[in-house]
Parts: structure tokens; sequence; C-alpha cells
């Protein structure tokens, strides 16, 4: 395959906003529900004659979004309706936005964002009775935001690390929790492949995707089959539609011929006001009371403490853990102390926290007390990691610790030889190997010597000591 093919992807992001109440009715907004249709009502269900009330809050969260993303806030925006006909739309339309969307433009992760609107979620629908399905309408009405990109994606990573980032812009607002596994979150992608980077493929669109890593594979198998389809002839057999993502395939499958906008037939919602954004909301107020948003908060890390942008992700990614280690920046001061606390944090804590679950932030003064101890080499390394594994369970002095349980770091140069001497005496295979030339065979040693004296022998000395015995 000789031939150079150029992939373009734009995607179209759902998220479900996580509002008190349903779109345009009072029902519940609850997503964890278990019991079918119990959050439902006349409007959401649609009976005659109901007519719906636009959720403020709502309209609100996709404005902070907006902001966010340094994208224009409408003046005028209204609704619409979107006819189509399937069993999950129990009005057979869905109010939806076309013409006027609350925001357009705007950036993300370097991705430009053409749009973000606002619409109801879709009921929805069971197929696990066998010949028959049902219908939950608790899901009918929730507040959906879509945020539709350019198309300038020209990857399956670039894909996927552009939903990340939104999922984690939309937490950091606290107006989704945006779970993809709770489907609160959904990803589309339109790709298209080309023998020209100025012209654009045939589009298809990818629905059913449920996690990140699949969005890059689905993206991935597309872009495969359509570059062979190019290849080998047959890209009269790439059309425009909508296919769907098989998860234990690991392959897309057509669904159906994708539909255009006059499809579904958009007019104005008769039943609802056009809304004038300035004058229903105090916009500058809006934008003063954004919280900082990851990418603020990553430059800040970086320029603040100096630390490894690995170490930096892990405090974006779990808000807890970034701002209790804020704290302990704080209150440290200098910068090398600071990068030996957060390598102790994201190596060590973290490790422990995903063994076990009910291990708990150790208490900040703790904790800088360790960190202390150990630039001052009042304890090791390997102490220090012995002391941490019990501070995140209880919250007792990490010298104290270190008293109790003869932990503090051996300078005794007399005691410490002795020892030495007995790693020595009880291991002459590592000897004869260390004086056949493998000097790595010392480490070994080391490693004893440290268990024997429960990390508190100084490391330094140690291998001092070692290399003077050894000759």
């Amino acid at each position: 395959m000789d031939k150079k093919y150029y992939t373009t992807i734009g995607l179209e992001i759902h998220a479900e906003l996580s509002t008190a109440s349903k779109m345009f009715c009072g029902c519940v907004n609850n997503p964890d529900e278990e019991k079918p249709n119990v959050n439902i009502c006349p409007v959401c269900t649609a009976h005659p004659g109901t007519l719906p009330v636009i959720n403020k809050k709502a309209v609100e969260s996709v404005i902070r979004v907006g902001l966010s993303t340094g994208s224009r806030i409408a003046d005028f925006t209204e609704f619409d309706r979107k006819n189509y006909f399937y069993p999950d739309i129990p009005k057979a339309y869905q109010i939806s936005q076309y013409k006027f969307p609350i925001v357009t433009d705007g950036e993300l992760n370097n991705v430009k964002i053409t749009r973000i609107h606002l619409e109801e979620d879709t009921a929805n629908n069971k197929h696990d009775r066998g010949d028959y399905s049902l219908v939950d309408f608790n899901r009918a009405g929730v507040p959906l935001m879509e945020l539709v990109t350019e198309p300038v994606i020209h990857s399956a990573k670039e894909a996927g690390d552009f939903g990340r980032e939104l999922q984690l812009l939309l937490r950091y607002l606290d107006v989704s929790e945006a779970n993809m596994e709770k489907g609160e979150m959904r990803v589309e992608l339109n790709i298209s492949v080309s023998d020209n980077p100025n012209t654009l493929g045939t589009k298809v669109e990818v629905k059913n995707i449920n996690s990140f890593k699949a969005v890059e594979r689905a993206a991935e198998y597309e872009i495969k089959r359509m570059t062979e389809l190019l290849d080998t002839g047959r890209g009269s057999e790439i059309v425009q539609e909508t296919r769907g993502w098989n998860e234990s395939k690991q392959s897309t499958f057509s669904q159906r011929s994708k539909e255009n906008a006059n499809d579904y037939r958009y007019f104005p919602d008769p039943d609802l006001p056009k809304l004038y954004l300035s004058q229903a909301f105090d916009i500058e107020k809006l934008q003063k009371e954004l919280p900082e948003t990851p990418q603020v908060r990553r430059s800040r890390y970086r320029n603040d403490y100096g630390i490894k942008d690995e170490d930096i992700e892990s405090y974006i990614l779990d808000f807890e853990i970034g701002q209790w280690f804020e704290k302990v920046a704080s209150s440290l001061g200098d910068k090398e102390k600071i990068k030996i606390a957060s390598n102790y944090i994201t190596s060590d804590y973290i490790g422990l926290k995903k063994s076990n679950e009910s291990t708990r932030l150790p208490n900040t003064e703790n904790f800088i007390e360790l960190i202390n101890m150990v630039t001052e080499g009042v304890i090791s390394s390997r102490a220090a990691k012995n002391i941490l594994a019990t501070i995140v369970v209880i919250d007792k002095s990490p010298r104290k610790i270190a008293e109790d349980e003869d932990l503090l770091q051996k300078n005794d140069e007399g005691a410490l030889k002795e020892i030495v001497q007995n790693v020595i005496d009880s291991n002459p295979e590592v000897i004869a190997t260390y004086r056949g030339g493998k000097a790595n065979a010392l480490m070994s040693l080391v490693g004893q010597i440290m268990k024997e004296t429960k990390g508190s022998a100084n490391p330094v000395m140690v291998q001092k000591f070692l290399k003077e015995l050894l000759g």
C-alpha cells in the first residue's frame, strides 16, 4: 500500500446534565433509579394537552461549559422540534436546538468546537425479553447537552483524548458525572478517509460506544476498513451511513443510512418561549464564578511546583488527592521537598489505595513530618514506605512509629559493620558471584541488610562497608 490516505474525524458527544429535575418538567432526574417508569409525568410521557417549561439550571450549565471553552454565548436562542419515529421518543419528536444553539465556536484540547446545544434525552428501550421489548421512560426528558466538534481530528488517539478531557471539564464544573458506563456520556464518531488532503471522503457515523478505549478502537477499525476499500479500488462501497460498534467482536456493523437535517423537519417549538440569554443570565458573573479548569490547573502545577507531568495528571484525575497535595506543597514550600513528596504520593500512596480501597489520605501534618524525616536522612526510603503504609490506616506520628519499630536510620558504624559482616558470612555464593565480576550481586546483599534492619540502615554506609569488607 503505497498510497497515502488522510483521516478526518469529527465528534458528537452527548452528556446528561446533573440537574435536580428534567429538562421540561418537574420529574426527578435520577440516573441511578432502578425501578422502571417511576420518575415520569404527563409532560415527559407526552400526554395530549401538556406544556413543557424550560429548566433554567440546564441552560446555565451549558453556558458555563461554553465559557470554560472560550466559546461565544448566543444572545438569542430557541428550541426546535426534531421529528422522527422511534419507540423511545414518546412525542414522535425530540425537543432540541437547530439554527440557534446556546454556544458556538470555542476550543478544548486543541480541538475546535462547532456548537454546544441543549435537548431532552430519550426513553430507554429494553430488549432483554426475548420476543418483545419494553420502554422505560425514567430517562425521557433528562437534560442532554450535545457538543459537536469541527472535523479537525486526525487520529483515533486524538478522538479519545478529547472525550477524556471533556469528561474531566464537565466534572470540574459539576454539571455532569459523565459516566460512560452508565450512558451519561455518549460519543459518536464521524469519520472519513480520503487520498486527497484537501477533500473529505464519504462520512460514516459510528454509535453505541461505551468507553474512551472503545472510541479509539472503533476509530481505528473504521480507518482500516475504509483504507482497505480505497486501496483495493472498492471505494464506492463506502456509503454515508450509521454504523454500530460491537464490543465483543471489536468491529463496526451497518445499522441504517445516515439521515440529513431535512429528514428531521426541524421547526421552532411553538410551546416554548424564545430566550435572550443576556437578559436571563448575568454572563459576567457566571464567568467570574467558574472554577479552575483542568488545563489551567496543569499549567499552575507545572509552574508552581515543577513536578512531573505524570504526577500532575494523577492530581488532575483525582481531584481529592490533588487538593491534598496542594496543602502538603503549601506547607513544605521547598520545591525539592515537594518533588519528593509528590513521588511518595503518586508512586506509593496511590499504589496502597489501589490495593486497599479503605486506604485514606494520611493526616497532612503526619505526611509532612514523614517527608521532612526522609529529606533530613532520619529514615531511609524503605522505612518511609513502611511508615506511610501505617499512617494511611492510623493517625500516628511518623517519628513515634520510627522510634517504636526501630526504623530510625542507623549510623552507628560498629553495629552496622557487624550486621554487614554477618550477611557476607551467610551468602558465600553471592560473594563468589560478585568477585567473579558481577557487580550487581552487591545489590542483593544491600537488600538483605536493609531487610535485616527493617530499612533503618543507612544505604550509603551499607554499600561502603560491603566494598571495604569484600576487598
